[in-house]
């Protein structure tokens, strides 16, 4: 009792006394406060005294806190209602914190000066509260890239002074909300220059209410959603519009007549739909430069000769679209085009550029037509001309370049400026001034660029420009930008990889993150003209430069006096306390150890509550460990999480064990929970888990050794074995067989998320073993149809279907099988310079011959010469694997059957034990070979590609 007498009066005294030293307002501060400890990673600076004096990220007006933002910081926790006391916030932006997630309080209403919102890349779920439409002054609402679900709150339609509108790449489904006299709507935000709704679950049809003549409208985006209906004429009205995109939906009917009316146009995407009718003209849109109509049930039309009048036209494309005829020689005439796209079409007779005046057109693409003649062949110059199956390609002599299929490639990255690249080290990289450094990086996403010739550097040199100039401008401390990688992506969002090198040190600081990504989350950067809509997603920043205390912010006289007064009263009442904080601390100690450590208490001759759910798994010793392995001396591999480390055990089997780096560790009850998970795994075509460590701050997982490599080791030759046909489908049948398990027999199922060749090992008899449960996920009877979570997984092998909707299903681990069995077909990577395997075998077969035509892919050790008993079943099954939709695809337990089939048409038993030899295993190389456990993939994680960290 004495002793809570004694905390009291310590804690309210020192209350006094930092009232007296802060300048921040008692009850932000308290708010801030509460914040701080709701979350983690916050900046070093919140551990000082006053927020409006100290804190990297708060801004104060008056002692009252007006704007937090916070970006990048990986921040983790969620976002409590508390912050809704800070009755002057006007800004807040906690974007690119992935680990932030929770629901948006429903009481967010109460912050009525509020007029920036970002939120962009968190985790956030739930639904977007209604409470959001009672935010007065709301300028900026940017919460994309999360997870919220639900409808559209009808009531965002009282934000009368809305200017940017982002609910993107969320869960959202049901209609888009118009008024009805009871209740708001979109259409009354006629302020609103921006609807980005692209990428949700909404459906329904687009109420033809939403347009009006006084909307301001510039940028309209419901791409990818499951919207039907006719396009309303009412779009038409909105006559400030630049770029529409309502591609990717089930939109049916005719293009109504009033889109003629939106002469600003500059993007106009309506592909993949169901629209009918004629062709629509767009003669008088002078602006614009990217029109895709691709994919539709348009009448049969001829190329219409009005696209002769579009001179800002880059690109054309009209794929699927029932065109036929002649296409007119007068359309590559247009200055500035770059792309045509007439694929798939009822194009005919004589394909005649000679008119073309564009020095900037790069590709015509007219495969699957019917043109017979070119003569103007030789005069293309560096134009990508594609005519593949057409009648001109199926002469027999001499195959035409123009008869090939072609990929084009862009390899672009920032040139250095005028030096000479260092060699830099500790995970630095050279900026383009020849600077190490450690780089803020993410991807630039621009959602409708008004240019397709991704090879054109210029467009890059400009973009790098705009980008160091606008960061200079606004006094952030950058040195240099670098891009790289431009791409689409399966929407055909422009990306490009972003790094912004710091200026004057080689790390940036905490506000130096935060006010980077305000200025691209806040669009405060404005790209140049044909590049926007963008957004940016940022990788987490590990590398700060210190302890950034040392704020530029200046110490106020009051701290510096309050400090000295406190500092003396406290120094007496901590003699007073000091025995019973002794005592407290050691009571304390004990409780954090036992919540830190669900381990500590597990005594293994008891039946302890704290003990791991386990069977057949053990708990080793940090000693025994370091006995069995010969002090960690033995290294066979490493990757992202740590290393791993041969060992034998006194019986004489040799072990794997896996030991986490300090960076990459789990918290201790995520820890056990993995234990628990893989504990249940027992099957002869999964790796078995023997043990476990979680000592002296260690945590190793102790594995069976697999002496012969993964899969991708055996198939890219660096273990020096030769598989031919029947291994490898022995080897995948194993593996399916090991899927299969994981998903239909484990108990909860068990979706690996991770399928691929490197987590595919081979035992000394060559039979499949699945491995690496790193990234796995348990499916509960709850989420019996999918599992909503972060995407991640291995680029090459993510299903498409996963990475659009964020919704895991065990159909997610049967494409990136699909995937694999690809791999074993030609031994190449799943992409490739490039080349993506699926596509390139989507291309590339030809059913009515002999191996589907792919001799030219498959892997020469596979056999050729042989008869390859079952190999076009074998394709069959992989190409059904990896259909886009996750419905058209089988179960693993079917993949296992068909493989067991195409086994038995091979004349094998699909039930036969491997031998212990065969005619490859002998050839194998006895000398050292890059062991399964290293892992150099790149791993997809949330919006971006890194470099894979596990988990343990």
């Amino acid at each position: 009792m004495m002793g809570l007498r004694i905390q009291v009066f310590l804690l309210s005294v020192w209350f006094q006394f930092s009232v007296i030293a802060a300048t921040t307002d008692p009850r932000d501060f308290g708010v801030l406060q509460s914040l701080r400890n709701g979350w983690q990673n916050t900046p070093p600076t919140w551990r000082s005294q006053d927020p409006c004096s100290n804190w990297d990220g708060i801004e104060c007006v008056d002692s009252r806190v007006t704007s937090i933002t916070l970006s990048s910081i990986g921040l983790t926790g969620q976002l409590s209602s508390d912050i809704t006391a800070l009755s002057e916030l006007q800004i807040l932006d906690l974007s690119y914190n992935t680990e932030l997630t929770g629901t948006l309080p429903p009481s967010i209403g109460d912050l009525k000066k509020l007029t920036n919102l970002i939120l962009i890349g968190c985790s956030f779920h739930g639904p977007i509260p209604d409470s959001i439409g009672s935010l007065p002054q709301l300028f900026y609402l940017s919460i994309n890239l999360n997870k919220f679900s639900g409808p559209i709150p009808p009531s965002i339609g009282n934000l009368s002074r809305l200017f940017w509108l982002d609910l993107a790449d969320n869960q959202l489904s049901g209609q888009i909300p118009v008024s009805d006299g009871t209740s708001s709507g979109l259409d009354m935000l006629v302020n609103t220059e921006h609807f980005h709704l692209g990428n949700n679950q909404l459906s329904g049809e687009i109420p033809d209410k939403l347009f009006n003549s006084d909307m301001a409208l510039k940028h309209v985006l419901f791409e990818n959603n499951s919207l039907t209906g006719m396009i309303p004429s009412s779009l038409g009205l909105a006559k400030k519009l630049e770029v529409i995109r309502f591609d990717r939906n089930s939109i049916t009917g005719p293009v109504p007549r009033t889109l003629s009316n939106l002469t600003s146009i500059q993007q106009l995407f309506l592909s993949n739909n169901k629209l009918n009718g004629s062709i629509p003209s767009l003669a008088g849109m002078n602006f614009l430069s990217y029109l895709d109509t691709s994919n539709n049930s348009f009448n049969a039309s001829e190329v219409p000769l009005w696209f002769s009048s579009l001179l800002s036209l880059t690109t054309l494309i009209m794929e699927n679209t029932q065109l036929q005829g002649q296409v007119p020689s007068v359309l590559f005439s247009l200055p500035n085009l770059q792309t045509v796209v007439f694929k798939n079409n009822n194009l005919s007779g004589t394909l005649n550029i000679s008119t073309s005046n564009s020095n900037q057109l790069q590709s015509i693409d007219l495969r699957n037509n019917s043109i017979s003649d070119f003569p103007g062949s030789a005069g293309a110059g560096g134009i990508n001309i594609t005519l593949d199956a057409n009648p001109i390609c199926e002469v027999s002599g001499e195959v035409k370049a123009y008869c090939m299929k072609s990929q084009s490639n862009s390899s672009y990255s920032t040139p250095l400026n005028n030096c000479q690249r260092v060699s830099c080290g500790s995970g630095q990289i050279s900026s383009p001034t020849c600077k190490c450094a450690y780089p803020y990086t993410g991807i630039l996403n621009f959602r409708a660029p008004s240019f397709s010739d991704l090879e054109n550097t210029t467009y890059y040199t400009t973009l790098e420009g705009s980008l160091t100039q606008s960061f200079q401008s606004h006094q952030l401390p950058v040195d240099s930008v670098s891009l790289s990688n431009p791409r689409k992506n399966l929407i055909e969002y422009l990306q490009l990889s972003l790094e912004i090198f710091p200026s004057g040190q080689d790390h940036f600081n905490w506000t130096g993150i935060s006010s980077l990504g305000f200025a691209l989350s806040n669009q405060t950067y404005k790209p140049p003209r044909g590049f926007e809509p963008y957004f940016f997603f940022a990788n987490p920043y590990p590398n700060f430069a210190g302890d950034s205390t040392g704020s530029n912010k200046s110490t106020s006289i009051g701290i510096i006096i309050g400090a000295a007064v406190g500092g003396s009263v406290l120094l007496f009442l901590l003699l007073l306390a000091g025995v019973y904080a002794y005592r407290q601390k050691r009571k304390a100690e004990r409780a954090t150890d036992q919540n830190q450590n669900p381990f500590a208490s597990w005594d293994p001759n008891k039946n302890n509550g704290s003990i791991p759910q386990v069977k057949g798994t053990r708990s080793f010793s940090f000693e025994e460990l370091s006995k069995y392995s010969n002090k960690f001396s033995d290294d066979i591999g490493s990757g992202g999480y740590g290393k791993v480390y041969r060992g034998t055990l006194p019986t004489g089997e040799q072990i794997a064990i896996k030991r986490a780096q300090q960076g990459s560790m789990q918290g201790g009850l995520e820890f056990k929970t993995e234990i628990e998970l893989l504990s249940r795994v027992h099957h002869k075509n999964v790796v078995r888990l023997l043990g476990f460590c979680f000592q002296q701050g260690e945590q190793m997982l102790i594995y069976d050794f697999v002496p012969n490599g993964s899969l991708k080791d055996n198939l890219s030759g660096k273990s020096g074995m030769r598989l031919d046909w029947t291994r490898r489908l022995k080897i995948a049948l194993g593996a399916a067989r090991g899927l299969a398990y994981l998903h239909e027999l484990a108990d909860p199922p068990i979706i690996h998320r991770d399928v691929k060749s490197t987590n595919i090992l081979l035992d000394e008899q060559l039979n499949a073993r699945v491995a690496d449960f790193g990234l796995s996920k348990l499916l509960f009877d709850s989420e019996k149809s999918h599992v909503t979570t972060q995407v991640k997984g291995t680029l090459g092998y993510l299903d498409p279907e996963y990475y659009m909707t964020n919704q895991l299903t065990e159909k997610s681990d049967v494409y990136s099988f699909g995937v694999m069995m690809l791999e074993l077909i030609t031994a190449r990577s799943p992409i490739e310079r490039g080349k993506n395997i699926v596509r390139e075998m989507k291309m590339a077969i030809n059913k009515e011959k002999d191996l589907y035509s792919l001799s030219e892919l498959i892997d020469p050790n596979i056999g050729l010469g042989t008869t390859l008993k079952g190999f076009e079943q074998f394709v069959d099954l992989a190409m059904k694997c990896v259909e886009e939709s996750g419905a058209d695809r089988p179960t693993m337990s079917e993949v296992v059957k068909k493989i067991e089939n195409i086994l038995e048409l091979a004349g094998l038993n699909p039930n036969a034990e491997s031998a212990t030899t065969s005619a490859t295993y002998e050839e194998a190389s006895k000398g050292n070979f890059h062991h399964p456990y290293s892992n150099e993939a790149f791993v997809y994680s949330g919006s971006f590609v890194s470099p894979k960290i596990e988990p343990h």
